[in-house]
């Protein structure tokens, strides 16, 4: 008799058999190939260089203050001056002032009259201490003659040392009530110029409201930004020219200060070039141009993009690249252990380690690592 295929292998065999075609057609579905990081890039290259790298600054002014006041009460008044077409105004941005000019005035008329209370109670106090000066010269001539009691002298004494304390209290009061009227005025700490005006006539006021942002910009300051390759050229009390679009000639300055610290998010280190600028031709905001000169000769070097830089895998001080083996879309990856040089905006001079033509990887490079094979997109 002719059996069937079930019959053949049994229920029991049959059913082994479809299990081992489904695991089977699983194994393959599992055993797919892993996913390959798609990663970019670029051509080591060479280029040519001048003497030094350029850097963007900003000029601000050396020295700038919020100047608050310290007294409650409403504005009275603010400074008047005469305009270009002849016009009396409030004191306004782009004005210039001199040390100790009034900019602003608080109402004084509380203060004026604390200011006489202090002054009627210092000569009621006074008056006070005349009558006990004249009471204790008159018992202690009549105790020196054995008419008065030794209390009765200490009696008057003691009133003649406490009205002349009531003296000194009230001339303090005084000098208070003086401070605190002139106070009321609020005066320019130097010769600068006005950057705000935040009140007008009329504002109620109170101790730490700002009233006006001042700058002195007799002296500037160019800031800007170096990465820590660049940091060690650059050194306190060193000359450096500055340079702006908008005037024609060249600014010379020194170099006044440099962060301990690379800022957390730009990872550059702040640098300040200081100015002289007695004309004020520099003005606060102004965009100028550097360049700190480079450790060698112009010519050509060999860069790489500074995106394809990271921390050596096998030195914790040092730096490399992934470099990419052989050529097509996919392709294995290897680490390079790399000297770097100066930066050149973008791109940074690679001193050895890798050659004309390699190519290094310029994105991507977190997610892999030596020896992955990897898929280059455009």
């Amino acid at each position: 008799m002719h059996r069937t295929p079930a019959a053949r292998f049994g229920p029991i065999g049959l059913s082994a058999v479809l299990t081992a075609v489904l695991l089977s057609g699983c194994s393959k579905e599992t055993t797919n190939q892993p996913t390959l990081v798609p990663v970019r890039t670029a051509e080591v290259r060479t280029l040519d260089t001048d003497t030094g790298n350029a850097y963007s600054a900003n000029i601000q002014p050396y020295q700038q203050v919020d100047l608050a006041f310290k007294s409650n009460g409403y504005l009275a008044s603010i400074r008047q001056v005469t305009d270009a077409d002849g016009h009396v105004r409030n004191i306004d941005q782009g004005d210039y002032v001199t040390k100790g000019t009034v900019l602003a005035t608080v109402q004084p008329d509380d203060y004026l009259q604390k200011l006489a209370q202090a002054q009627a109670q210092a000569d009621k106090a006074q008056a006070d201490h005349e009558r006990a000066k004249l009471s204790f010269e008159r018992v202690s001539a009549l105790y020196k003659v054995g008419a008065a009691t030794k209390p009765d002298y200490d009696d008057s004494n003691a009133q003649l040392q406490s009205t002349q304390a009531a003296v000194d209290n009230a001339k303090a009061s005084i000098a208070e009530a003086q401070i605190a009227l002139g106070y009321c005025e609020l005066r320019a700490p130097f010769d600068s110029w006005v950057l705000k005006r935040s009140v007008d006539v009329g504002t109620l006021v109170s101790p730490a409201t700002v009233g006006f942002t001042l700058a002195d910009t007799r002296t500037v300051k160019a800031v800007f930004g170096v990465p820590d390759t660049a940091i060690g050229r650059i050194k306190l009390g060193s000359p450096q020219t500055v340079i702006t679009e908008a005037l024609p000639k060249p600014f010379s300055g020194h170099v006044t200060a440099i962060s301990a610290a690379a800022d957390p998010k730009s990872r550059v280190y702040s640098v300040e070039v200081r100015i002289d600028n007695p004309q004020n031709l520099l003005k606060a905001g102004m965009i100028a141009s550097l360049t700190i000169g480079a450790s060698s000769p112009s010519g050509s070097v060999t860069v790489v993009p500074i995106s394809a830089v990271v921390r050596s895998p096998s030195n914790l001080n040092g730096f490399a690249v992934f470099v990419t083996e052989g050529t097509g879309d996919t392709v294995k990856v290897h680490t390079q252990d790399v000297t770097l040089g100066n930066t050149y905006g973008n791109m940074i001079a690679v001193r050895s380690g890798v050659n004309i033509n390699d190519r290094v990887v310029t994105s991507g490079i977190n997610m892999i690592k030596n020896g992955d094979e990897v898929r280059i997109i455009p």
